[in-house]
């Protein structure tokens, strides 16, 4: 099998379990993000185990993977090299916050929907798209 055929599969893989957890976990279920976000109210802390389980596996994943000399299926890691924050940044961090907490989505667990799509997720992914076509033309 080619490099790039393999890179497909493993991304496409690795997309497939990334949308099975979130399925699993509930947090396909805008309900559930809602309910995190409304601490005055009746509130979810799901959500909160889910986070923290994907903060410790990243913490422990990034320094078992780093020290390997290049990723598997690539000649160099590829990770972001700005370290600043700047307008663009927290507007967008703002605005994606915005866009979860009045939908309920966020984009993963919105895809991940597609099944059993329902008009606010419609609704919520042309938004979005309209946000990446906006972001661009103004980059």
């Amino acid at each position: 099998m080619k490099k790039q055929s393999l890179t497909l599969v493993s991304s496409y893989v690795a997309g497939l379990l990334f949308s099975l957890g979130l399925a699993v976990s509930g947090m396909t279920d805008p309900a559930r993000v809602v309910g995190f976000l409304d601490v005055a109210g009746d509130w979810d802390p799901t959500l909160m185990f889910v986070l923290g389980g994907a903060v410790i596996t990243t913490f422990i994943g990034y320094r078992v993977v780093l020290k390997q000399p290049a990723p598997m299926l690539d000649g160099r890691f590829q990770l972001p090299s700005k370290q600043t924050l700047d307008a663009r940044l927290l507007g967008g961090a703002a605005l994606f916050g915005v866009g979860w907490g009045l939908s309920g989505y966020c984009p993963g667990p919105a895809i991940a929907s597609l099944g059993g799509a329902t008009l606010p997720l419609v609704a919520m992914l042309a938004t979005m798209v309209l946000g990446w076509v906006i972001a661009r033309r103004i980059a």
